[in-house]
């Protein structure tokens, strides 16, 4: 019954997200019961690529939880969750996420990031963009950081 009122919650913010120009994406963070945050899809409105409603909600709910872990959080999405959100998922330590439209659904309009799944699935050398290593020595910069963080 609160995956079905959260996900719904999530749904109505995608399409008044719709309704003013906006991507059909809406996204809740409830933790405990409680809405922490939400998200929408805000690319049109910023030109940002990385303005999803997922992380839109998950910058939100770090800013009001002063962390950067969401342990014991719930994302309710109205679209399956891409890549780049799903990995912002797994970094803030949220261990659920229900959505209710799939990659199949959006597939049809445009909508769908089952194409970026598929080129994260192959190894770097076969993926689309050139990406590649260029080392410089040993990581004096990580060990710079770990010096100043753990005094």
């Amino acid at each position: 019954m609160q995956n079905e009122k959260f996900l719904r919650m999530a749904i109505d913010l995608a399409r008044d997200n719709a309704g003013h120009g906006g991507r059909p994406f809406g996204a809740v963070l409830v933790k405990d019961g409680a809405v922490i945050a939400t998200g929408v899809n805000r690319i049109l409105s910023t030109n940002d690529p990385t303005a999803h409603a997922e992380l839109s909600a998950i910058r939100e709910a770090s800013a009001k939880l002063g962390s950067p872990r969401l342990d014991g959080c719930t994302v309710y999405a109205s679209g399956q969750p891409c890549p780049m959100c799903l990995a912002a998922i797994h970094l803030t330590g949220i261990r659920e996420v229900v959505y209710a439209y799939s990659n199949n659904d959006a597939q049809p309009f445009g909508l769908s990031s089952a194409a970026v799944y598929a080129q994260l699935a192959l190894p770097l050398e076969q993926q689309s963009i050139a990406i590649s290593q260029m080392p410089m020595g040993e990581p004096e910069l990580y060990r710079e950081w770990q010096s100043r963080t753990a005094s």
